[in-house]
């Protein structure tokens, strides 16, 4: 009988979002192949919460920084008396004392690099130099990796986020019913962003381009919708008021149900200016067939197969992209028909997890 593979992932984060998500979606997905798997984070943590219903184990470890030698022990003493064979790290900070803790015990690193942003090694940075292997969200974050962190192209790989196809199915939903659902009338054009509220996500230019719109067309029954939760809402909810958009702008807070969400949705738009990697919300959003206008930040662009429009981070720009979808149904119904086409044979729960799991049968 073979050897049960243990894998132990660790996020110092206490937000929820694109990252987040993934890691308890792998989680479960690799432990349906038979591994066991277990959790590392803080105590006030969202993804705690979302690990234990799941029932994940989860480890509760305070992660205060990159020179945290009490977590750094803690993981040592954990990783020897659960027999980890394999310790995945996900952010700054739990990397570190991640990535030290695994070599310090004989376990193999690995270190999944969700953002887009570089990184340089140097003489104090260089972590990702002793991963075992590396897994990134998109292919640009892989080559800069190689370019600016000394990473062997051998031992690092691109595994964009799968979507479960089943769950984002848009023949499954009902647009009507899901209207109802989130108080929007039927006969509203609703143009929607599904992203945590953070500064590199630039949901001002969302509403810069709300503005040119409903300048744009007086008159037209019209909602914008922002989902999600973070350190911005106030300055948000400042912008909209400033902007003069309270009768038109909704902020629903953390949904769970995104794939009734997105049914409701005319237009999806994502308007980040740097940091992702491939990101989750306009997959899931390609794959329940959505008109999309995305900006081209991070890996976005290897999502691009005249399937959604991509743009610069430019109100202007960005704007032009949605008057173009609104005014023109034709066109936008083209781009929505081969949206799910486009996504479904390459960014599955399956082909992710397959990519993950040859990786950890050739590392032991």
């Amino acid at each position: 009988m073979s050897k049960v593979i243990k894998v132990l992932h660790t996020e110092w984060s206490d937000g929820w979002g694109g990252q987040e998500i993934r890691i308890i979606n792998e989680m479960i997905a690799v432990r349906e192949q038979g591994l066991e798997v277990f959790l590392a984070c803080r105590s006030h943590s969202i993804i705690r919460k979302k690990a234990l219903e799941n029932n994940i184990q989860v480890f509760i470890l305070p992660f205060r920084g990159n020179a945290d030698f009490k977590t750094l022990f803690a993981l040592k003493g954990l990783i020897k008396k659960h027999s980890i064979d394999i310790v995945n790290t996900h952010s700054g900070k739990d990397t570190w004392v991640g990535g030290l803790a695994a070599k310090f015990s004989g376990a193999k690193f690995i270190r999944t690099r969700h953002l887009s942003n570089r990184i340089r090694s140097s003489r104090t940075n260089f972590i990702n130099e002793l991963a075992d292997y590396i897994f990134t969200t998109g292919e640009s974050v892989r080559t800069d990796m190689i370019e600016y962190n000394r990473i062997n192209p051998e031992k690092i790989q691109s595994v964009p986020t799968g979507i479960n196809a089943n769950i984002f199915d848009p023949n499954k939903y009902d647009k009507e019913t899901c209207r109802k659902q989130f108080n929007l009338q039927l006969d509203e054009f609703v143009i929607g962003m599904v992203a945590v509220l953070r500064q590199f996500k630039r949901h001002d230019l969302f509403l810069q381009s709300a503005k040119r719109i409903v300048d744009q067309y007086p008159g037209k029954k019209i909602k914008f919708i922002i989902a999600g939760d973070g350190p911005r809402r106030e300055v948000i909810k400042g912008q909209i008021k400033k902007l003069g958009l309270q009768n038109f702008v909704v902020m629903l807070g953390y949904v769970e149900m995104v794939p009734e969400l997105l049914s409701t949705l005319d237009i999806f738009i994502l308007t980040s200016d740097s940091k992702e990697g491939v990101p989750q919300s306009v997959i899931q959003a390609l794959m329940m067939g959505k008109a999309v206008v995305a900006t081209d930040a991070g890996s976005t662009k290897d999502l691009l197969d005249n399937n959604f429009i991509l743009v610069n981070s430019k109100v202007d720009d960005i704007s032009d992209a949605l008057i173009s979808l609104i005014s023109d149904i034709k066109f936008r119904n083209t781009i929505s028909e081969s949206a799910r086409k486009s996504v479904l044979n390459s960014f599955s729960i399956d082909i992710m997890v397959n990519k993950i799991m040859k990786v950890y049968n050739k590392l032991l």
